[in-house]
């Protein structure tokens, strides 16, 4: 073989390395942030141990989409096409799983750092039988006062109670049947008390936050109450406000 085909071959081994270690690592970066929620989930490890896992899969990612952008314009000026498409998928698997944790924070900065929302804040919604469940919880299932409903009145201005003009037994149907689409397991429904309580499950770390609805007689038709509590936690990034926010959106269409 010629010096210049040495020097090519070379070059095109170079080249390979570089799409191939950026398509690679970003590659095992995805497995890992997926991990890092599920994990959690089943039981491999606390969920905290998952944070660190996202956020370091994050830094991975960029890693990642630095190899798989020079590998891809050195195969493009190469016309290395095997390995410019190695790395091409590699750069848009890799900006897909920095945006993920990029995302979250972005969020959690955006919202106010709290677990508990209620669209009554002033007399929220109690558990009763909840409460065995959340013995061992981190997070209490009493309200946290003033301080919390400042913040979430700040956070979430636009949360507030459904108000019905339906007599309120035939409100407790409708939200009995909305908790039940959102795929809560409801743990007790009561309705001469006019109470709904149940547990929902997060897909990804598999967060439990606990629900209680609460629906009473109002100016000739019914109210309705939603508290959404995270056991484990300070913040909850939003998840408990869309929650309630999309639970009375169902109620509201069950009329």
């Amino acid at each position: 073989m010629t010096f210049e085909g040495n020097k090519r071959a070379a070059r095109s081994r170079a080249v390979s390395a570089i799409a191939l270690t950026g398509f690679g690592l970003a590659v095992l970066t995805a497995i890992a942030v997926i991990l890092a929620g599920l994990g959690s989930r089943w039981g491999w490890w606390q969920f905290r141990t998952g944070f660190t896992i996202l956020q370091w899969g994050g830094y991975a990612g960029l890693m990642a989409a630095a190899f798989s952008l020079v590998g891809a314009v050195a195969a493009r000026l190469g016309t290395y096409r095997r390995d410019f498409i190695a790395a091409v998928a590699g750069l848009i698997i890799a900006l897909v799983v920095t945006g993920v944790p990029w995302q979250w924070k972005q969020t959690a900065l955006r919202v106010p750092p709290i677990h508990d929302i209620s669209t009554d804040t002033d007399h929220p919604p109690v558990f009763v039988a909840i409460l065995p469940l959340r013995a061992d919880a981190p997070n209490p299932a009493a309200y946290g006062g003033p301080e919390i409903a400042a913040q979430q009145h700040k956070g979430y201005p636009d949360l507030s109670p459904l108000l019905l003009q339906v007599p309120p037994a035939l409100a407790f149907a409708r939200a009995l049947k909305a908790a039940r689409k959102m795929c809560w397991k409801i743990v007790d429904s009561n309705p001469a008390e006019g109470r709904i309580e149940a547990t929902d499950t997060t897909f990804w770390f598999g967060f439990k936050d606990d629900i209680v609805v609460r629906i009473a007689q109002s100016n000739g038709g019914s109210r309705i109450d939603v508290r959404s509590v995270s056991r484990v936690g300070r913040s909850d990034v939003g998840t408990n406000a869309k929650r309630i926010k999309k639970y009375l959106g169902k109620v509201s269409e069950h009329g």
